[in-house]
């Protein structure tokens, strides 16, 4: 036993741990620079804004800041340029490595197309879920005299009957020839206030009405506070008892600006809304 702990305090014993410890340190200091060189640890580059750039300009974008790109999809936007960068992921200014690659959307050069759907004889709510189902949107409804109401009678496109089968653009509107019954038929206005545009035009479609003209304020600049705006103002307004005919059109004055909206009467706010935005009346 002493001869064992002579030996692990002599010289030699000594100077063989500290050539293990060096190596061992030198080892870890080795991987850890290796490491940092093959990961470029701390080195990261900005995403480029590459909307509204062509495929082409993309590339030699994405090659000079050391990126790729793959084209993962492509949709069409009438007011964007054609074959153009419309959304991008990772968004621009975010940082990544070296060789990251970016997704990209890119508006399509020609507008996809689909096939018109038949929704003659079939109620305007059918025909709605159906025109929709297709990539299609209901334009104006059109009401004539007929025995049944709500009843779909033909179906336009661009002030023409189409029929069933043919090419139409995707995103175009459908224009609807409706059954106003026998007799004069009303429908209550709706309350279309606090409400966005695509909500709006979705209650005036279910209540058997049009929309008429869409005025945004000046605090409507861009693009995203059109999609945030809110319905402050609207022709005619609404009452609790007020009815319109099937097919009237209903203005609307939008804003992103809060103060314009009136302060909702307490009273009312207690009152259940007893009317289906569909309730129909005859007069």
């Amino acid at each position: 036993m002493k001869d064992f702990i002579r030996f692990l305090i002599s010289r030699i014993f000594l100077k063989h741990l500290a050539i293990i410890a060096g190596i061992a340190i030198l080892i870890t200091l080795s991987v850890f620079i290796g490491l940092k060189i093959y990961t470029k640890h701390g080195k990261a580059y900005a995403v480029p804004d590459l909307r509204g750039l062509t495929v082409e300009e993309a590339e030699m974008v994405t090659r000079a800041r050391k990126l790729r790109f793959k084209v993962s999809d492509s949709v069409f936007i009438s007011h964007e340029a054609r074959g153009t960068v419309i959304d991008q992921n990772p968004a621009p200014n975010f940082r990544v490595k070296e060789n990251r690659t970016i997704f990209l959307t890119i508006n399509a050069m020609n507008p996809e197309r689909v096939s018109m759907p038949d929704v003659t004889g079939v109620s305007l709510r059918q025909a709605r879920a159906i025109i929709e189902t297709r990539g299609l949107e209901v334009g104006t409804l059109i009401y004539v005299p007929d025995i049944a109401l709500n009843n779909v009678l033909r179906q336009q496109y661009k002030g023409e009957d189409i029929k069933p089968g043919e090419m139409v653009i995707r995103g175009e509107k459908i224009d609807l020839i409706l059954g106003e019954g026998l007799s004069t038929r009303t429908t209550y206005v709706p309350d279309l206030l606090y409400l966005t545009l695509e909500e709006a035009r979705n209650r005036i479609l279910e209540s058997s009405l049009n929309l008429g003209a869409t005025l945004f304020d000046n605090t409507v600049e861009t693009e995203e506070d059109s999609l945030d705006a809110f319905i402050w103002r609207q022709r005619p307004e609404y009452e609790i008892d007020i009815q319109i005919r099937l097919g009237s059109i209903i203005d609307l004055w939008l804003s992103v600006d809060s103060t314009l909206l009136p302060v909702p009467d307490t009273i009312d706010l207690l009152i259940p809304d007893i009317f289906d935005d569909e309730d129909i009346i005859i007069r």
